[in-house]
């Protein structure tokens, strides 16, 4: 029996996965897992027993990935399960930034109880006037699941579509369409394109990457769209260009305190995973990655282990180590299972960074001495053995 804790209110989609071998608790001490969605985990201690975190989204901000690494806890997320409502509202900013609705609409509430207000519509809709997307050049810069479903889309709409992403993968690149052109750096969509859009995640070299620089390449009354992570964007240097003009619009999911309020600025509080089908889909994929782990061991999507898959368990035990990716570690471990006669029928082992993950199916019983003696080897976090 298995035991998991809800940090956040979790579709019942998702939890309806959960079989009768899991039960809720009230207690994140007790559990075996917890699934979260925005709540912020920092600060929380975890209990011995916690083996997994399933995170229902993409973002993990909220998550001390590096603790939970050290304390042989696997941190799953979900992507490319929101992707779809980023995208729907992705091209409902592009379509925002291009006509001027918000203003209209804001326009027309302040006439709500005048009489003569389709007479006086006649007169005054050209103020708002705009231009069409159909024809007009869109830059994508990173080409993941949500970057290749906008980019797709733009292609639909009758756009031309750059797309630039060094590190794009190949699924990505088979589900591209052959009419992207693909761009060989970020400068070549920043002088190209009337329509800039970025779905990269924060990393180091991302932080700011579109910042005076990147926008004094651009066209003037250049469009720039952040669904992505709001650091992405440097938050003066953005504001300085929508205040001189450089800047047409800025549309992000990202409220900030420098960009609420600033004539050009589309802000939107965070809304673009925020759907039915989006939350059903995270809280999904969220329990199967669960299950999977803490039935079989397998690991798929996590971002602090790496991936590692053995199929579904067979009748014996088997034998799940996460350590650290250091020199001699499965001598230890098949050394010690040679000692105790127990024969390893079959192992995987698999690392990423400074971590690493082994399995190993295994003829007969475990004893508990022996899982003693593995957690003992220097390097290990944690052993777990599923019977």
């Amino acid at each position: 029996m298995f035991k998991y804790h809800c940090l956040n209110p979790i579709s019942q989609a998702g939890l309806g996965r959960l079989d009768e071998n899991y039960v809720n608790t009230d207690d994140a001490a007790a559990a075996d897992a917890i699934l979260v969605r925005s709540a912020k985990m920092h600060e929380m201690e975890f209990s011995k027993n916690l083996k997994a975190v399933a995170r229902a989204g993409a973002g993990v901000n909220n998550i001390p990935l590096d603790r939970c690494a050290e304390e042989g806890i696997v941190v799953f997320n979900t992507p490319g399960a929101n992707a779809n409502g980023v995208k729907e509202l992705v091209i409902a900013g592009m379509l925002l930034a291009a006509r001027d609705i918000i203003g209209g609409i804001n326009w027309v509430q302040e006439y709500e109880e005048d009489g003569d207000i389709a007479k006086i519509t006649e007169k005054k809709k050209k103020a708002f006037a705009g231009t069409e997307i159909k024809g007009k050049k869109l830059g994508v810069i990173g080409l993941g699941a949500i970057g290749v479903l906008v980019a797709n889309a733009a292609i639909s709409l009758g756009m031309e579509v750059y797309g630039y992403d060094p590190y794009v993968s190949v699924d990505s690149a088979w589900r591209l369409s052959g009419s992207i052109y693909h761009a060989k750096t970020a400068d070549e969509i920043y002088k190209e394109c009337d329509y800039i859009t970025v779905h990269v995640p924060a990393l180091e070299d991302t932080k700011g990457m579109i910042d005076k620089n990147a926008i004094s390449l651009m066209k003037k009354g250049v469009v720039i769209l952040n669904f992505a992570r709001d650091v992405l964007v440097n938050q003066e240097d953005i504001v300085d260009a929508l205040v001189s003009g450089r800047v047409h619009s800025y549309v992000t999911d990202f409220p900030t305190k420098e960009i609420v309020g600033v004539k050009g600025a589309i802000v939107i509080p965070h809304l673009g995973a925020s759907t039915e089908e989006a939350e059903d889909n995270c809280a999904k994929m969220a329990a199967d990655e669960l299950r999977d782990f803490l039935e079989n061991g397998n690991i798929l999507h996590s971002v602090n282990f790496p991936d590692c898959d053995m199929g579904a368990k067979g009748a014996g035990p088997r034998v799940t180590i996460l350590h650290k990716n250091i020199p001699n570690m499965l001598g230890q471990f098949t050394g010690l299972m040679a000692g105790k006669n127990i024969n390893i029928a079959l192992m995987t082992n698999k690392s990423r960074k400074e971590y690493a993950y082994t399995m190993m199916d295994v003829d007969g019983e475990v004893p508990a001495d022996v899982e003693e003696q593995l957690a003992a080897v220097d390097g290990v976090l944690k052993v777990r053995v599923i019977r």
